[in-house]
């Protein structure tokens, strides 16, 4: 299949809406993060459908797709694998672990000890694990999708910045509304509509994507307003630690890609704003004292609101508004 972005991600989001109700915007989410090699955190209260969206969206991929349950007992090597004796063969054997997949969903994954997170850093920044000094690429591709829960405390430990900055974006799935919670009702009541899924993707579809999404234009005006927006989060008053240049190249990717599939050629403000606080909001660290005065959502939005909008002269590739 030779699909354009615009067509791929609306296959994707119609083959995953066969289950997943009233949740575009999170959708979308995954896809910009799919499509631009990112990964993505899922910020929310148990029972929301975090787990049952990821799974959808492997089933509708037809990629390589497993899950890890983190716990306090969960060993690095658990994920990554590890090498053992073969007894057979006289010498030792790698057995590679669950992260060797396309898509992996670390379930939970405040619940694993600082040790067994950090296993994850390199993999996701460089596609690679390396174990007793051997280096091992991870295929194409490679993508994953945490989950953790907000409330709980007990038995948890808070992601630290390096790991929160690997993530592409954080959101969050929220409760449906009345009409979307009878709609789950109706849906799920006789079976599980995740059983008829079949894959609307294939691996060269999401490559092409990957790889095409980069020629979207952007403008000076907009790369301006990037940066920007993350300057003013180095110097705002109420963070103690502003956005690194990581986090604005994540911006820059993510309004390429939702440009890209929103059908345009070119970069909008309103893509920049669009996922201003999904890509910056858990890369940022506030100084005040109560908490409950201010978020890094309701920070980002101001911030956004002091900085002038770029005007539409300049947005576009040679003058190109057709598209």
């Amino acid at each position: 299949m030779d699909h354009t972005i615009q067509t791929l991600a609306s296959l994707i989001k119609q083959s995953i809406n066969q289950v997943i109700i009233g949740k575009d915007d999170v959708i979308d989410s995954l896809l910009v993060g799919l499509f631009s090699s990112g990964h993505v955190l899922l910020d929310d209260v148990p029972g929301t459908g975090k787990t049952l969206l990821v799974k959808t969206l492997s089933a509708s991929l037809g990629i390589a797709f497993k899950r890890i349950q983190f716990t306090p007992d969960l060993l690095p090597t658990d994920i990554t694998g590890l090498h053992f004796f073969n007894q057979k063969k006289g010498d030792f054997q790698f057995r590679p672990g669950p992260i060797f997949t396309n898509l992996l969903l670390a379930d939970e994954i405040n619940r694993a000890t600082p040790r067994t997170q950090s296993s994850l850093l390199e993999s996701m920044e460089e596609r690679q694990v390396s174990i007793d000094g051997e280096t091992h690429l991870l295929d194409s591709p490679f993508m994953v999708v945490a989950t953790q829960n907000p409330v709980e405390s007990q038995g948890t430990f808070p992601l630290p910045e390096a790991q929160l900055d690997r993530f592409l974006l954080k959101t969050s799935m929220g409760y449906p509304s009345e009409a979307e919670g009878v709609k789950i009702l109706k849906r799920f009541k006789d079976d599980n509509p995740l059983q008829s899924v079949r894959p609307v993707a294939t691996y060269e579809d999401i490559l092409k994507a990957q790889q095409t999404y980069s020629s979207t234009y952007v403008s000076d005006d907009i790369l301006s307003y990037i940066v920007k927006i993350v300057e003013h989060t180095r110097n705002h008053p109420s963070l103690a630690l502003g956005v690194s240049p990581r986090g604005s190249q994540a911006l820059l990717k993510a309004s390429q890609v939702y440009a890209s599939m929103q059908g345009r050629s070119y970069v909008a403000p309103d893509d920049v704003k669009h996922f201003a606080k999904p890509v910056l909001s858990h890369r940022i660290v506030s100084n005040y004292l109560y908490h409950e005065e201010k978020t890094n959502e309701t920070i980002i939005d101001e911030i956004i609101q002091g900085i002038e909008i770029p005007t539409e002269d300049g947005l576009y590739a040679s003058g190109d508004r057709s598209k």
